[in-house]
């Protein structure tokens, strides 16, 4: 072949060649476009593109209606308006002790005992001693009655002179010496009871016994503390424990002097207890101290408890409301309730907006009573939950939220 025919043989890039490939390409992409707008307008649509709304939230809790009202709070603490620091009325080692704290005990019960050898040897004595004397006066009786029957019959012969008036008069003498003497012992055996009373008492005064029906407080000596009543030696306890009746227990509050004139004798209070949260207790205003606390301007006001518990103990802290009227007995137990700005009404019916992680859950409410700014809840919610407090525009089922720091 020719040299010119060889150099005409080349392949020519033509539009009709490029083109084709070009149109290959655009379906890709419109399909990547649309893939992208579905997937953002999903996403959109679906709340995780949309900002989250801050709310204010709170906690469905029981409500007591006693708290809408209460006219006066005060805070106080639980005493017992009858304790004592139980000690022995003599100096002396103890050598038993028969409790410990949390005991109950009864009036009389022996708590603990002193030392009490010599006191019992003194018993002893005395006791012997009175014997004695008991012997004596029976003696002398016997004599005082043999004497009297000669007395009597000696009488007899001298009103008709069988025998001399002297011998007569011996004889009356001897009868009344015998008579003395009988009042003679008779004393001695009263002065006998006497001492075995005293050192039967003194014994008893080793025994260190309940002045009333308690519970034991505190422990305050142990065997082998010398124990005095004066407490003045080194080393030496005064009181062997500190007891208090559980049947006495009142609440001590401090009330404003410019407040005491709206709380009278007798007045309905209802008490909450910090350790008993879920609990209430009913009480009425029993005294008011006539004393004005200087320091404080306050009045001390003792509330007693209409309703007892085990669980109450001595300077428990306690929460007083004082009520203008007794509680119903519907009033009394808890209910649930929430405040009204978490509660919407639409249509005729009730829901809240319940938090559920990080979205809200529209929830029908069925609501009851209202207590001021309280109202119960019937349905629908349960203690713990939490719901937004005034609902902001645009919230609605499902929205993301985030809530609002304070």
């Amino acid at each position: 072949m020719p040299a010119e025919d060889i150099a005409k043989l080349k392949i020519e890039k033509s539009e009709k060649i490029i083109k084709p490939n070009r149109r290959r390409k655009k379906p890709f992409v419109i399909a990547a476009v649309v893939l992208l707008l579905l997937t953002a307008g999903s996403l959109y649509f679906g709340g995780i593109l949309v900002p989250a709304i801050s709310i204010d939230v709170t906690t469905i809790s029981q409500f007591y209606p006693s708290q809408s009202l209460s006219l006066l709070n005060a805070s106080g603490y639980i005493v017992a308006q009858r304790k004592a620091a139980v000690a022995s009325k003599v100096t002396g080692r103890l050598v038993a002790l028969m409790v410990e704290e949390g005991s109950k005990i009864k009036q009389g019960d022996v708590i603990a005992r002193m030392e009490n050898i010599d006191v019992s040897a003194v018993r002893d004595q005395a006791a012997a001693n009175l014997n004695t004397a008991r012997a004596t006066l029976e003696q002398t009786r016997a004599d005082r009655d043999n004497a009297q029957k000669e007395y009597e019959r000696y009488k007899q012969l001298v009103a008709r002179d069988y025998v001399s008036r002297s011998d007569y008069e011996v004889v009356e003498t001897r009868y009344r010496r015998a008579v003395e003497g009988v009042k003679a012992s008779e004393a001695v055996v009263h002065a006998g009871e006497a001492a075995l009373q005293n050192a039967e008492a003194s014994l008893d005064y080793t025994l260190i016994r309940a002045p009333f029906d308690a519970v034991v407080l505190t422990k305050n000596a142990d065997i082998g503390d010398i124990v005095t009543p004066i407490g003045a030696a080194a080393n030496a306890k005064a009181a062997v424990v500190s007891i208090a009746d559980m049947n006495s227990l009142q609440v001590e509050v401090d009330v404003s002097e410019t407040s005491i004139t709206t709380i009278r004798i007798g007045q309905p209070c209802d008490i909450q207890l910090d350790a008993l949260p879920d609990t209430r207790f009913r009480g009425e205003v029993h005294a008011i101290v006539p004393t004005v606390d200087r320091s404080k301007a306050t009045v001390l006001v003792k509330v007693r408890f209409l309703d007892k518990d085990r669980r109450m103990l001595p300077d428990m802290s306690a929460k007083v409301s004082f009520l203008p009227r007794k509680l119903a007995p519907e009033e009394i137990k808890p209910r649930l309730a929430a405040g009204r700005s978490a509660l919407i009404d639409r249509n005729g019916s009730t829901f809240a907006y319940l938090l559920e992680g990080n979205r809200v859950r529209e929830t029908p409410v069925r609501v009851g009573a209202t207590f001021g700014d309280m109202v119960e809840i019937l349905s629908g919610l349960k203690a713990g939950d939490r719901v937004v407090v005034n609902p902001p525009k645009g919230l609605k089922d499902g929205s993301r939220i985030k809530v609002a720091e304070r």
